[in-house]
């Protein structure tokens, strides 16, 4: 896995959710928004790019040009292909939007990023964004299991259309989602309006961010649903290279069960913590800062598909310990 660390990359923002939830909707409004920002969208939606005329400048092929500077495209093709084609124009870009279409996981799409090897040169990965329709998740939930992997994977989640459900509609689907994503950050919005510093350059995957920013607790958040996170925390040292196969074990075991794993880990012989996340079974780890006054403790969060967190626990503890 690669670090978004790297400052010659470009930003990309992967923007999900479920049909209807609000994404065009919030790509319409940053466009419009008085960013100073020159940004690629990139629009994998079923149909035309919904995009306000008045706002086109010029057309160029299935590229426009937008009165702020900013530039749009729909994929004709590949994913990948689109994103060359677009690093080899002549413009220069500060940033790249990807709409994904509202019936695909997250998952494939970042993990792209993280194997394509002249993608992830050029460009880093900077967070998931998932829109979730506060008013009808319930459905698309019990309908959609895409709609559960598409909160799995997230960094941010926009809980939209916030004026059509009660508080204790929101409270309910505040707590289901957490289930789900302990990690994600979650604001109520209506018509898709945010602050553009809660969704852009967030270093969703920049290693010490998304674990200074995540919240580890003891709590196995097993629900009645398929897709849940599993909290672990335990004392004792962790050998990085036995955990890193004890991964790809759990792939072979589980298929691609694990959608996303993150922690903060106390490895022998270092006074320093060891942070490290994964997509899917692509790894990414590294030594950060000395534990200092605190306690070395490792704590560790699996989000994923039929996760049983006392069979995680005990093979985890067996395999992994130094």
């Amino acid at each position: 896995m690669n670090s978004s660390e790297n400052f010659n990359t470009l930003p990309v923002t992967l923007l999900a959710g479920f049909l209807g939830s609000g994404k065009t909707t919030l790509l319409n409004y940053i466009l419009k928004q008085n960013h100073g920002k020159r940004i690629a969208v990139i629009e994998n939606e079923f149909g035309e790019i919904s995009i306000d005329s008045e706002f086109v400048i010029g057309a160029d092929e299935d590229i426009f040009e937008m009165s702020n500077g900013c530039i749009c495209c729909s994929i004709r093709g590949d994913l990948i292909e689109t994103l060359n084609r677009l690093l080899k124009r002549q413009q220069k870009f500060d940033y790249i939007l990807i709409e994904s279409t509202g019936l695909a996981s997250s998952g494939p799409i970042a993990q792209a990023f993280l194997v394509e090897d002249e993608v992830s040169k050029s460009l880093s990965l900077d967070g998931i964004v998932t829109l979730v329709d506060a008013k009808h998740i319930s459905n698309n939930l019990n309908e959609q299991e895409v709609v559960w992997e598409q909160i799995a994977f997230a960094n941010v989640i926009l809980l939209n259309k916030a004026d059509l459900v009660t508080e204790p509609e929101m409270e309910k689907l505040e707590k289901q989602i957490h289930q789900i994503n302990p990690t994600a950050k979650t604001h109520k919005t209506t018509n898709a309006v945010v602050d553009l510093n809660q969704i852009l350059d967030i270093g969703g995957f920049d290693l010490k961010t998304a674990l200074e920013t995540a919240t580890f607790d003891t709590h196995h958040h097993e629900t009645d649903e398929e897709i849940s996170s599993v909290s672990l925390s335990f004392p004792g040292h962790v050998d990085p290279d036995r955990l890193n196969l004890w991964l790809q074990m759990l792939l072979i075991q589980e298929g691609m069960n694990v959608f996303r794993a993150k922690g903060i880990l106390n490895v022998e012989g270092s006074s320093e913590r060891y942070l490290f996340q994964s997509v899917y079974m692509m790894f990414e780890g590294r030594f950060d800062k000395p534990w200092g006054s605190n306690s070395p403790l490792n704590k560790m969060v699996f989000i994923g598909q039929n996760l049983n967190s006392q069979r995680l626990e005990e093979s985890l503890k067996n395999f992994a310990a130094a």
